[in-house]
């Protein structure tokens, strides 16, 4: 801690000298999806934070459900995921200062477009579900407890369906990220369940399409949250809250509306 605090003041001392007005001149390290990493918005979004706050953001981009373990064991600054039953247990158990919604999108199906279960143009997501696994057509699944994992499961559980009883078989899971889960689906010709920025910003589509869309159970909010410096001491408290505070800013959220892919938005802020 003596080390890093040391390191913290040295930067501070460097930043008042070049003549950097911000809340700290150094940097953070965001837990996150691969998701969000795959939608190309960071690449996007990162460089205007650190003009803006002085604060350079390094992210490990991970599943939901592992960056949540990696900021229980006090290993990143600041949290943006997107489970919020997760995430409100993550800050009600002291692990997160406070929760704050900062945008969303949606999940979709995508498959091959000789859409063997036939469930092309349904916004009913539960009986595009139930379909596939009654014709046991393959479904990539992420298995790997991300966001998206998590949202598949009770999405499955919605339509009155077991998926895992026929794991290896019809259900693949790949235990891996978005953007690798997409990959085997189209080399497997295999339905599978994305979020809709990984989709659009993903080059490998081939002659996949989005096959189901516009359920509102299929809504993706994103949530963003400061570790605990209680639980963590060596969380760098005022350059995190720095980078949320603009993220959650009229400057952060119209950044992140701004930001599309071939004229596509990609991300909708609701900032709290």
């Amino acid at each position: 801690m003596i080390i890093r605090k040391a390191k913290q003041i040295g930067v501070l001392c460097l930043a008042a000298i070049i003549g950097i007005s911000t809340a700290y001149a150094e940097s953070i390290i965001l837990q996150s999806t691969t998701s969000t990493k795959n939608s190309g918005l960071y690449d996007y979004i990162l460089p205007l934070i650190e003009q803006d706050t002085g604060v350079a953001v390094n992210v490990v981009a991970v599943g939901t459900g592992q960056a949540i373990k990696n900021a229980e064991r006090c290993d990143g600054d600041i949290l943006l995921v997107h489970a919020k039953a997760s995430e409100v247990k993550f800050v009600k158990e002291g692990f997160g200062v406070k929760r704050s919604d900062l945008m969303y999108n949606d999940f979709v199906i995508v498959g091959p477009v000789n859409d063997p279960a036939g469930i092309h143009g349904s916004n009913d997501v539960s009986n595009a579900l139930k379909t596939i696994a009654q014709k046991e057509s393959l479904f990539a699944s992420r298995g790997d407890d991300s966001g998206t994992h998590k949202a598949e499961l009770r999405l499955w559980s919605a339509s009155d369906t077991d998926p895992s009883k026929a794991s290896g078989a019809w259900y693949l899971e790949t235990g891996s990220g978005m953007g690798s889960t997409l990959n085997l689906a189209v080399g497997k010709e295999a339905y599978v369940l994305s979020d809709r920025a990984t989709w659009i910003n993903f080059a490998n589509k081939q002659d996949f399409r989005i096959h189901v869309q516009g359920d509102k159970r299929l809504f993706n909010q994103y949530g963003i949250i400061l570790i605990n410096p209680a639980r963590c001491p060596l969380v760098k408290t005022t350059a995190g809250q720095a980078v949320i505070d603009w993220l959650l800013s009229k400057r952060g959220q119209t950044a992140i509306a701004s930001y599309k892919v071939n004229g596509t938005q990609l991300f909708f802020p609701n900032g709290e």
